[in-house]
């Protein structure tokens, strides 16, 4: 039921939007690639690839804040320079020239983010009751960019966008509200403590699953896909071919569509907020997610880059009593890829969803946790960016106690007294527990279990919790066995 119920939310957004740009034709290859137009931001303090296409054999020039360089165009006419680094700042022009010349004003050096995903990501900043934001939104260091939807077979190499500062009427520009709510408020906070230009690439669609944002390469090592790959290519290389244009969640195709024309343009890091349609094979996103991580790392060549995820929020009615729960273990799967993929982070949502609504319409609290991350991880500020994170156990008599990472200046209850903490014995029947915080630890009890094994917190689709620390950050959900889950067996 859970999973219908899921799949009746996100096909709305499917079915919303499998008119628009499903089946365009990628554009015409242009002298120089789209990506470098007016008002761009360019990634600071790397050296720095541009690049486009011409006549085979032909010598590009390009010059930027009086530094040069020139590339020879390739056999497919491919020609590509690297200039920089640079400093942030600007504005600057960046001059091409050769067989044709190209002028691009307003550009300027600072961190470029990709914000990536499901409709969680793609939610735009008008469907968020946030007038006020809209209103003051007038920032012209801080600079959007769209990719247009596009599902198709083979990886293409250019996207008709556009660079936009900043401004009410630029923020609302999109398909669904405007630009990603969840991107604007990451770039706003980071802009407010930085000062320097933020650069944003919103790149998401809903209602669709992580292996269509994973290249051919990066499914490959993976044997659950290996059957999806092989009909995909079957169909590609049928005559006349076979591929359904107008389904997002085939594997690879967004990837194809919507990652691959952004390579190799220099990045700082990306953001990213997607998983429910993934809830049911949570298992399996426990490989797949640090997979996708990996194949853009891969791509982009800049190294294992910034990669903050926003753990699903809440959502539907709660449980009235423990069980196991597919979204719970999707969540698990997000925060162990976050622990376990170097330079990676989480944003905590547990408490800032909506039980009528998967798309909760807070994404600022989302913007700025993963600002958090990334001002914290990133940046190298000396700030809290988590909430408590379990660390260890250990049993106390008839309690467990919990201890964390993460405390910041302590764990605070927000409430009465703690609430979403489960505890089981040997029988691994989950009860309500009793939990009280001691110092830096919680300890967990029930008088109906004597002997204590395992303790969960936060179980569920959408728990009632309320565990802290005193910056105000959720903890992060839990559990602290390795028994079996209801979702290793789906593929």
């Amino acid at each position: 039921m859970l999973r219908k119920t899921i799949l009746t939310a996100v096909a709305v957004s499917l079915l919303w939007s499998a008119g628009v740009a499903a089946r365009a034709a990628q554009p015409a290859r242009p002298f120089l690639h789209p990506l470098f137009s007016d008002h761009a931001v360019l990634q600071r303090d790397v050296p720095l690839p541009v690049w486009g296409w011409t006549a085979p054999g032909r010598t590009v020039h390009l010059s930027i804040g009086g530094k040069t360089a020139e590339a020879t165009a390739a056999a497919d006419g491919r020609w590509q320079a690297t200039i920089g680094p640079f400093a942030a700042g600007g504005p600057y022009r960046l001059e091409v020239s050769g067989p044709k010349d190209v002028a691009v004003d307003d550009v300027l050096f600072g961190d470029v983010w990709i914000c990536s995903g499901q409709s969680n990501m793609e939610m735009g900043i008008a469907n968020c009751n946030a007038p006020a934001d809209i209103a003051t939104a007038g920032i012209p260091q801080l600079r959007l960019l769209t990719v247009p939807r596009l599902v198709i077979g083979k990886p293409v190499q250019v996207a008709s966008v556009t660079w936009l500062p900043s401004s009410p009427a630029n923020v609302q520009k999109g398909v669904w509200g405007g630009f990603t709510a969840a991107g604007f408020y990451f770039g706003r906070e980071l802009y407010k403590e930085l000062k320097i230009p933020i650069g944003l690439i919103h790149t998401s669609w809903g209602g669709t699953v992580a292996e269509a944002w994973t290249s051919r390469e990066g499914l490959k090592p993976l044997a659950d896909f290996q059957g999806r790959l092989e009909q995909l290519q079957a169909g590609l290389r049928a005559r006349p071919p076979r591929f359904d244009a107008g389904n997002p969640n085939v594997s690879t195709v967004l990837y194809n569509g919507m990652i691959s024309p952004l390579v190799p343009f220099a990045i700082k890091g990306a953001i990213w907020y997607q998983g429910e349609s993934n809830a049911g094979r949570a298992w399996q996103y426990r490989t797949l997610l640090p997979a996708m991580i990996g194949d853009w790392r891969a791509h982009f060549g800049v190294g294992d880059f910034p990669f903050y995820i926003v753990q699903l929020a809440a959502w539907q009615q709660p449980a009235k009593e423990p069980r196991e729960n597919d979204w719970a273990e999707l969540r698990e799967a997000q925060a162990l890829t976050a622990q376990q993929v170097p330079n990676c982070g989480l944003a905590v949502a547990i408490d800032i969803g909506d039980a009528q609504d998967i798309h909760p319409k807070d994404k600022r609290d989302v913007g700025r946790r993963l600002a958090l991350c990334a001002l914290a991880n990133a940046y190298g500020k000396p700030i809290e960016w988590s909430g408590p994170w379990y660390k260890s156990m250990e049993t106390a008599g008839k309690a467990i106690r919990l201890h964390f990472n993460h405390v910041g200046g302590g764990l605070v209850v927000k409430g009465e007294k703690l609430k979403g903490f489960t505890i089981a014995g040997e029988d691994r029947k989950f009860v309500w527990a009793d939990a009280t915080i001691e110092g830096d630890s919680v300890l967990v009890s029930s008088a109906k279990v004597e002997h204590p094994l395992a303790v969960r917190y936060a179980w569920d689709i959408n728990p009632v919790c309320n565990l802290f620390n005193q910056e105000g950050l959720p903890a992060v959900p839990f559990r602290t066995d390795d028994w079996p889950a209801v979702t290793a067996k789906n593929k």
